[in-house]
């Protein structure tokens, strides 16, 4: 019998499982364990035994139709005890009634998962880049302006986001472009219309500091290596980006940029994908909640 209990994760809580992604080579971004907490309060959880967290996993929903499993992590000297398993049965009973349920999988993991009904959509490359926070800025040939901060037309971004992403995620995406720390831009018409839109952040690596880039959209590469270029622009070090490899531009976007690929992933779903695609998206916001 496998003795201990699970139970929502408190605010307490999330040092320690900032530890854990760290360790995990996860390179969780500062803050974004409060914003997944804050998106669904009833969707992380912690494994506790004797008092003290030993697990973490969240199954977040959506909305109605979608749900993501991610931040699936078991403290290594807790591991092969029956503890990841008590947290999975855990999340996916909360997220069972959900017609679909999508979560990025280790490539030794893609069996397992298959054993819950999840197949397999298209892969995800992690790309990295030592940038030098120097970039050349070639002059743009059209009437987009970019804007950042007190500028950024929130509402306007909201819709974009919500055309391109598998579902409308207003309360996560409001959250996730507020946290301090990082910079926001968006490219933005005569008309107040977004035409992309990207976030870098600091993170931490398992030994050091860096950058996250994501999420980074765009009406296409042009524009979204006009994004990327003012966000490697002052912000010198390791950067990293989760290319989605459904966007067919996404991973020659990356070579020419200089970025190599450092880890794969699988986007894998159980139930009907969502009939939105991944088209526009050249760096998906964290891999933890897709």
């Amino acid at each position: 019998m496998v003795h201990g209990s699970i139970r929502p994760l408190r605010r307490q809580d999330i040092p320690t499982v900032v530890g854990w992604a760290r360790e995990a080579g996860f390179c969780p971004g500062l803050g974004d364990v409060a914003v997944y907490r804050h998106t669904d309060r009833q969707g992380l959880w912690v494994r506790e035994l004797n008092g003290q967290p030993i697990g973490c996993i969240a199954g977040v929903r959506y909305n109605a139709a979608y749900g993501f499993i991610g931040l699936f992590l078991v403290d290594p000297a807790h591991r092969g005890l029956g503890h990841g398993l008590a947290l999975w049965r855990h999340a996916m009973a909360h997220l069972e009634d959900l017609p679909c349920i999508g979560l990025e999988a280790a490539q030794e993991r893609v069996e397992d998962y298959r054993q819950w009904g999840f197949e397999p959509a298209s892969p995800t490359c992690r790309w990295q880049l030592v940038a030098s926070g120097h970039q050349a800025m070639a002059a743009p040939d059209d009437d987009l302006q970019l804007v950042e901060g007190a500028a950024l037309p929130s509402q306007a971004v909201q819709a974009y986001d919500a055309q391109r992403e598998p579902t409308p995620r207003p309360h996560f995406l409001a959250d996730w472009l507020n946290q301090s720390g990082g910079r926001v831009l968006a490219l933005v018409d005569g008309q107040g219309a977004c035409h992309g839109f990207g976030r870098i952040r600091p993170c931490l690596l398992r030994r050091g500091e860096g950058w996250r880039i994501g999420p980074l959209l765009a009406d296409n590469p042009q524009l979204a290596e006009r994004l990327l270029r003012r966000m490697l622009d002052s912000h010198p070090g390791v950067v990293l980006i989760d290319v989605p490899g459904a966007n067919a531009a996404g991973d020659p976007l990356m070579r020419r940029l200089g970025f190599q690929p450092v880890d794969r992933m699988l986007r894998m779903y159980r139930g009907e994908p969502p009939a939105v695609g991944l088209g526009d998206v050249y760096g998906l916001a964290c891999l933890e909640l897709g």
